[in-house]
Parts: C-alpha cells; structure tokens; sequence
C-alpha cells in the first residue's frame, strides 16, 4: 500500500477465528478497504476481491479459494462463476422478499466449540482433487438445482434442505479430514431432533454449523444442541464498507 507513516488498527471480532465463516477473508478485505480510504481511494468491490486473492493466495501463501474474499467485497446473495485464476463472474440470486425470509428463517447457526486451520485441511482436499472430479462435478449441478428451487415459489422450500443434505454427504467424502466422529455425531443429533439437512461451514474439521429446520422443528433441535452455542444471523446485502469517513483525514 506504500503508506511509510505509522497508522494505528484496531480490529474487533463478534465471533472466533478458524471457524469456517470466511473470517481471515473477510479482515483481509476489510483491512485493504479501509487502507485504500486512508489514501483517498475507494476502489471497485472487484478490485478490493481481487487484492484480497492476491494477498492471502500469492504473498501469505496460505491454501484458500476465492469465494470468501468475493463475497465479503460484495455482499449480498450471488451466484458466484469462476473463469481462471483472474475472472470470476457475479450473478445476484434474485427471489422475492418472502422467500428470502422464509429462506433465512429455516436457517440455524451453530458453533461446533472447536477450531482448526483450514489451509491445512484445504491442502488436503487440494491434493485429492484430481480424485475427486465426479463428486465435485456432482456439488457443482447442485448449485443450480438449489436456485431454482429457491426461485420457484410453489416448491417446497424442503427441497433446499434435502439438497443440502445430500451435498453435505459428498462433501464429507472428499477427504478423511472434512468431518469427524465428533461432527458426524452433532450432524445425526439434528436430523434426529427435526433438521432437515445441513453442513459445516468452510473447509471443515470443526467451526461452525449449519442446518435447515422447519421453524416449528426449531426448539426441539436447540434442546438437543444445548450443548452447542447457538448463533442468530441474518443476511448480508453491502460486504465491505467504509462506516466513518472524513475528507482531509487520509494524507499520509
């Protein structure tokens, strides 16, 4: 960023990191963003994504993808493309507001109470790709089946859950390092208690996880996670923004 002069940060997390929620991504974006500022630029959210890849995938050499660092520069709910190393293509999901609602109202968030390293986790599944073109193949057509289902209001919103479920299936599949006996049994606890489907978040090996349950479900599989810290969250539709701005403050 070519700033030579001290600049104080200060950095503030609602919830822990290597947890699967896109955190590392989300502070990278967040800190090129408000650098930028400080210099008196405001750069497009492609850009900032794109400075964001390059400083966590080229200069930290950590085993991540692109998706974090996309969705945290864009907010809101996209279809995301990847077209090589440089060219993505961003495709808003659009459906209507009560669908969107009931959407993030069969969502529950929950934090497994353990962390883990996701590149290490990543660089496993990277290696195993090669191996794996059939399963990934397979998440990959589900991306479209799940947006029309979320587009068509006259289908059961189920479908979705069910779609999630069988996704998560293949996924935990790929290598012996996505799940574990300690998450298979927090998984099945849901599906026994009402949930639908689900998955956990990231790379996996712990964090966060996610279920689709019927909003009249929910209580009863609160009282089998009591164990878990259950996390309330509603959709994003800004990504990274500057919230406090003052012109003359970003010469350096």
């Amino acid at each position: 960023m070519n700033i030579d002069r001290g600049v104080e940060i200060h950095y503030d997390g609602d919830l822990p990191a290597r947890t699967g929620l896109g955190t590392s991504s989300s502070f990278t974006v967040g800190l090129l963003n408000v650098l930028y500022a400080l210099k008196g630029k405001m750069i497009s959210k492609r850009q900032l994504a794109l400075n964001a890849i390059h400083m966590e995938q080229d200069v930290l050499k950590e085993n991540v993808g692109s998706q974090d660092q996309i969705t945290a520069a864009f907010g809101g709910f996209n279809k995301i493309e990847f077209e090589g190393e440089q060219e993505f293509r961003i495709q808003p999901v659009t459906i209507s507001k009560k669908r969107y609602q009931l959407l993030q109202d069969h969502l529950m968030l929950f934090f497994t109470g353990f962390s883990r390293t996701a590149s290490d986790i990543a660089m496993e599944q990277i290696k195993k790709t090669p191996e794996r073109k059939k399963e990934l193949g397979k998440m990959a057509e589900m991306v479209d089946e799940a947006i029309e289902i979320l587009n068509k209001e006259t289908s059961d919103l189920s479908d979705f859950g069910r779609l999630l479920h069988n996704s998560w299936m293949i996924k935990r599949k790929l290598t012996n390092k996505i799940s574990t006996p300690a998450i298979d049994k927090i998984y099945n606890d849901a599906l026994k208690a009402g949930a639908t489907g689900g998955k956990i978040l990231g790379a996996g090996g712990g964090g966060f996880i996610l279920f689709f349950v019927e909003p009249k479900k929910q209580q009863r599989v609160k009282e089998k996670m009591s164990n878990l810290l259950h996390v309330p969250f509603q959709f994003d539709n800004v990504g990274s923004q500057i919230i406090y701005y003052s012109p003359g403050e970003e010469e350096i």
